[in-house]
């Protein structure tokens, strides 16, 4: 088997192991936890943080599994969660050539937008759809909060996914040389 098609495979079954993590986080554990008002989208850190890292084809395959998860195990038309998670990988991936692994502002802005993008795009296709126009009150209960925490949580898990893909990096480093 060629040495850059294992490399691949290896990457490709971490991430996968690494959105069932947060799916299961996001989904089973934290909307247990009674004192979170709402809980941190960690598919959505992770979609943009690879994207981000990566460029656009790893953070689309990455959104769209994620996407797919979320269709799978949520009520509404299958597609809906896939379509917004792919565009985040996407266009994320246009600002790799501005990553640099010490900068945390722009992850932190990206996190932002990203966040309040996917918020409304729930409000346009869920709510609004339904005539329930109070944004306001969404915005407040709910984009707000949300915004807030996936902020903090960024912080963390942004640099333990950096870390990570710092590790990975070395590993491939090395099998390389060792091949050569």
């Amino acid at each position: 088997m060629n040495i850059r098609l294992k490399k691949a495979l290896k990457r490709a079954g971490i991430y996968a192991l690494l959105i069932l993590v947060c799916f299961t986080l996001q989904t089973g554990v934290f909307p247990l936890i009674p004192f979170l008002s709402s809980a941190p989208n960690l598919l959505l850190i992770l979609t943009f943080s690879l994207g981000f890292m990566y460029g656009g084809n790893t953070g689309m395959i990455c959104g769209l599994c994620a996407g797919l998860l979320m269709d799978l195990f949520t009520s509404g038309p299958f597609g809906f969660y896939s379509l917004i998670y792919l565009y985040i990988g996407f266009f994320n991936g246009i600002f790799t050539r501005y990553y640099y692994d010490e900068f945390i502002t722009l992850p932190l802005i990206l996190c932002a937008v990203n966040e309040f993008v996917y918020n409304f795009y729930i409000f346009l296709g869920r709510f609004l759809v339904r005539n329930k126009l109070d944004f306001g009150f969404y915005f407040m209960d709910i984009i707000l909060p949300e915004l807030v925490f996936s902020l903090i949580v960024t912080l963390v898990v942004y640099r333990l996914f950096l870390m990570a893909n710092k590790k990975l990096d070395v590993i491939d480093q090395r099998r390389g040389q060792n091949a050569a």
